[in-house]
């Protein structure tokens, strides 16, 4: 396996009109759509599976499989939605991706939707990011004025519309079902399974809902095959995929390698921690996955061979704290995200949630007594596989992972603020200059 980086999605971002349809297809772009449209449906189907394309967006749920559960046509239409509800903190890989290469998620949902048959798209954005649905809404319009979208494409007969909709910034969109409410005018909440959405999703209809990046790598798959696609990453985590490093490190940023380089090799790529501190602990995938620590920098970073450290993939967002941070005020923060974004629609999350917010701010304070630690993992216990959809799960990861590796700093919790044990000026990112009088 190569460790070097493998520049595609992110080929031309430094590109000064990297976003245009010029400049996309002067690098190969729509070339894939081209070879697609010649190639029957139920073989692009194939391609995706054999080229070994998994979820980008946290599950790492085989890509062409998802594509194959959808029943037999019946007539009736069927929906592709792209899932860029992208708000999990630390996860940062498919904003810049619209931002800098939107054709990228254009061509790849073409490509898709004429392999399930689909003749209306949605894209489900996040709601705070008017720039970036201004800069999508402009790449579809190009698409369209191209005869790469609307009706005929390319001469093929093939018709295909994608409506862009923005979500009105809740986290819990971006779990897949709560997503579809949402788009269909409802409160997003999460819908009980089955049925899935690939039998029953958008307006009651066969769906196939992929993540931004997902659905962008079909486009490089579709021109260069899946052979080329699966020669990199692993054995059974093949391909590539784009690595968000944030926090304490010297140059941060997205950096697309194959799945399997370990973190040592991205942050030698990235010139290390911050002023030549040390790691303390870092995400593998998001703030909703397990901790790791300096133990894990050799981990190949897959979805295997993480899980087998008791953590998970996820998103690939990587934020890495040095010394200086306090774990238990980062995991304090994390836990009023979580606790703030809980829909409420089940007991576990909603209430526990709550209880853990405050059993973390005591800590944090320096005010927890002797059994909170104890009662944070039993409330963990008790909200782990028992919530609608994975918000809960998530929740509950960060502090049982933090409890693990650094019970030290809960216990002391109990009696020494987080704020003295690690002044928060010592760990602040952008240090405000001030000016001389």
């Amino acid at each position: 396996m190569s460790t070097q980086l493998t520049p595609i999605l992110t080929k031309f971002w430094d590109h000064p009109t990297s976003w245009t349809l010029a400049t996309y297809e002067d690098n190969g772009g729509y070339q894939g759509l081209r070879k697609a449209l010649r190639t029957e449906q139920a073989d692009l189907v194939e391609m995706a599976k054999a080229s070994g394309l998994r979820g980008r967006g946290g599950a790492g749920f085989p890509t062409g499989l998802k594509w194959s559960f959808l029943p037999p046509p019946d007539g009736g239409p069927r929906y592709l939605v792209v899932n860029a509800d992208e708000a999990e903190p630390g996860t940062c890989k498919d904003i810049p991706l619209l931002m800098a290469a939107p054709q990228f998620l254009i061509e790849g949902m073409i490509i898709t939707s004429f392999a399930i048959g689909c003749n209306h798209a949605f894209i489900y954005l996040r709601g705070e990011v008017a720039h970036v649905h201004r800069r999508v809404q402009r790449a579809i319009q190009e698409a369209y004025d191209a005869s790469y979208l609307g009706t005929d494409i390319l001469g093929t007969g093939y018709n295909l519309d994608i409506t862009l909709h923005s979500g009105a910034g809740a986290y819990i969109c971006g779990e897949e079902t709560a997503l579809l409410d949402s788009l269909e005018g409802r409160r997003g909440q999460p819908r009980l399974k089955p049925p899935f959405p690939a039998v029953a999703g958008l307006y009651a209809r066969p769906t196939v809902v992929n993540n931004v990046e997902s659905i962008a790598s079909i486009a490089p798959i579709a021109a260069h095959g899946a052979d080329w696609f699966a020669d990199m990453g692993t054995e059974k985590s093949q391909g590539f995929g784009i690595f968000s490093l944030s926090g304490h490190v010297t140059r941060p940023g997205q950096y697309e390698a194959p799945l399997g380089i370990t973190l040592r090799e991205l942050l030698d790529m990235a010139g290390g921690i911050r002023n030549g501190r040390s790691l303390k602990f870092w995400t593998p995938g998001g703030s909703s996955t397990p901790l790791f620590t300096d133990k894990h920098l050799d981990v190949p970073l897959d979805f295997e061979s993480v899980a087998a450290e008791g953590s998970m993939l996820g998103t690939r967002a990587l934020q890495i704290f040095d010394d200086t941070t306090s774990v238990v005020r980062a995991v304090s923060r994390w836990t009023d995200f979580y606790a703030h974004e809980s829909c409420g629609k089940c007991t576990p999350c909603r209430e526990g949630t709550f209880w853990l917010k405050q059993i973390m701010h005591r800590l944090e304070a320096g005010r927890g007594s002797q059994d909170d630690i104890d009662k944070l993992v039993d409330i963990c216990d008790n909200i782990l596989g028992r919530a609608f959809c994975a918000l809960g799960d998530g929740a509950t990861s960060p502090i049982t992972s933090a409890v693990q590796y650094f019970r030290e700093e809960f216990e002391a919790g109990m009696h020494t603020p987080a704020s003295e044990l690690f002044p928060p000026e010592r760990s602040t990112l952008f240090v405000k200059e001030t000016q001389p009088a």
